[in-house]
C-alpha cells in the first residue's frame, strides 16, 4: 500500500510542508480503489460521501438532461481531484461518474481534511486553496459556457487538460465545452488552417 500512495504523498509535498513522518500518520485513512473501464461510480440520486484523486485513467462527472442529452461537467485525470458536493452533506447527487479509462484512484471520506489536519496543521491550507480553486475554476468554466466563442473553448479546454484531445472521443469534448460535434469539427478545421498544432 505505501509504495502506491508515493504518488500522493509527493503531490502534498509539492502544496504543503508534510514530512514524511507526517504523512504516514494520515494514510491509514486512505483506500486505493480500481475502476474498469466504463465502470460506474455514481449514479444521479445516489449520496456519494467519498473524494477521489487519480493515480493513473480518467474520471468525468457528468449530467444528463430531460431529452438524454449528456453534459460534462468535469474530467479528472492523473493528479486531479474529484468529488461530489452534494454527497458532503449526505445529499442525493444531481451528477453521474463514471471511469472512461481503466483508472486507479485514492479515495478518501468527506472528514479525511478535517481529520489530517489535527496531525498535520498545514493540510488547512491545502484544503481551503482547493476550495477556492474549485470556486475559481466552476467561475471560469460558467463565464466560458455563457460568452466565449466555441474556438476559445476549445483553446481554454486543451489548455486545461494538454493531454486528453487523444484520450477522450470528441463527442465528449464537444459535450464539456458545450457544442455539438459538428461545431467542434469546424473549429478544428479552421485552428489547422491557422497551423495551430495542440
Amino acid at each position: 500500500m505505501t509504495a502506491i500512495l508515493e504518488p500522493f504523498k509527493a503531490y502534498l509535498q509539492k502544496k504543503v510542508a508534510i514530512t514524511d513522518d507526517q504523512f504516514n500518520l494520515i494514510s491509514d485513512k486512505l483506500k486505493v480503489k480500481t475502476f474498469d473501464k466504463n465502470e460506474m461510480i455514481l449514479m444521479k440520486g445516489e449520496v456519494l460521501s467519498n473524494g477521489f484523486f487519480v493515480l493513473n485513467g480518467l474520471l468525468r462527472s457528468y449530467s444528463i438532461d430531460s431529452k438524454g442529452k449528456t453534459h460534462i461537467i468535469q474530467f479528472a485525470p492523473e493528479q486531479w481531484w474529484l468529488s461530489e458536493r452534494n454527497g458532503m452533506f449526505n445529499e442525493a447527487s444531481e451528477f453521474f461518474i463514471d471511469a472512461i479509462e481503466p483508472t486507479t484512484a485514492i479515495t478518501m471520506n468527506r472528514d479525511f481534511m478535517n481529520d489530517a489536519a489535527k496531525h498535520v496543521p498545514c493540510m488547512n491550507d491545502l484544503n481551503s486553496t482547493m476550495l477556492n480553486n474549485s470556486i475559481r475554476f466552476m467561475q471560469k468554466r460558467i463565464n466560458m459556457l455563457l460568452s466565449a466563442t466555441a474556438e476559445e473553448r476549445y483553446l481554454n479546454f486543451i489548455q486545461l487538460y494538454p493531454n486528453l484531445t487523444l484520450r477522450v472521443p470528441q463527442w465528449m469534448i464537444a459535450s464539456y465545452l458545450g457544442i455539438t460535434p459538428e461545431s467542434l469539427s469546424r473549429v478544428r478545421k479552421d485552428l489547422a488552417h491557422k497551423h495551430f498544432r495542440p
